[in-house]
């Protein structure tokens, strides 16, 4: 697979929706990951992430302005022991509750299907990392309608153990504005991972839509340690 430039593709789409990012910084000492999310409504721009625990959760900048909390208020992040769990929804919650029951990824996820948001069905994407004896993997997942048609769902997974040093997957619910909105399609895109959080941060930051972008979330992972590092953006503030 052809690494492409995570620059050019958020670039060159104004509208992504949300989207995640996970692998390995290139001096291979560090777990990356990066959340963003988007809007185009006046409820969806209204939003923060703010740290929740070890992880972290959306919250409506302004609260009277907050018109249909069902899909837009939730915890991206959680961590569960040495798992780190990221998705664009409420299911962050599923994997974290079914996986502490000794679950899978997987199983948790087939609890759940694409997002009841006719006509986008937006796809529900999820992001899992695991560290332990110093090394670590990442799996990641989408759960979308079949070409629009929601009496079906399609559940895709992909599993990346060992990630090469530099190396990282991106994936995001939709391939571009529209009407409906066209739900994200193929396997994650390979994309590169800088050393630096801040390089990481700014460069995802600044290539977002100015116009849709709402709240960005990296965290870097030390691969010996465990301790990581956190940043978070707002357009709101």
């Amino acid at each position: 697979m052809k690494m492409l430039s995570l620059e050019q593709e958020l670039r060159e789409n104004a509208y992504p929706g949300r989207g995640i990012v996970i692998g390995r910084t290139a001096d291979g000492k560090k777990a990356a990951i990066a959340y963003f999310i988007m809007g185009r409504s006046e409820n969806s721009r209204n939003r923060v992430f703010v740290e929740e625990g070890e992880g972290i959760r959306t919250q409506a900048f302004d609260p009277s302005k907050l018109s249909d909390p069902s899909l837009i208020i939730y915890a991206p992040v959680r961590v569960l022991g040495n798992k780190t769990i990221v998705t664009n929804g409420d299911q962050t919650d599923t994997i974290y509750e079914l996986m502490d029951k000794q679950q899978t990824f997987e199983q948790a996820l087939r609890t759940r299907e694409f997002e009841p948001d006719a006509p986008n069905y937006t796809p529900r994407i999820s992001g899992i990392l695991h560290i332990e004896n110093h090394s670590f993997n990442y799996a990641m997942s989408i759960l979308k309608s079949n070409n629009g048609n929601p009496d079906a769902c399609n559940r895709f997974t992909f599993a990346y153990n060992n990630p090469i040093a530099g190396e990282g997957h991106f994936i995001h619910t939709y391939m571009g504005d529209g009407n409906p909105l066209p739900s994200f399609e193929g396997e994650p895109k390979l994309v590169g991972i800088p050393n630096d959080i801040d390089a990481f941060g700014d460069l995802v930051w600044d290539s977002l839509n100015v116009e849709n972008k709402v709240s960005l979330f990296i965290r870097f992972i030390d691969i010996e340690t465990g301790r990581y590092k956190s940043k978070i953006y707002n357009k709101n503030k």
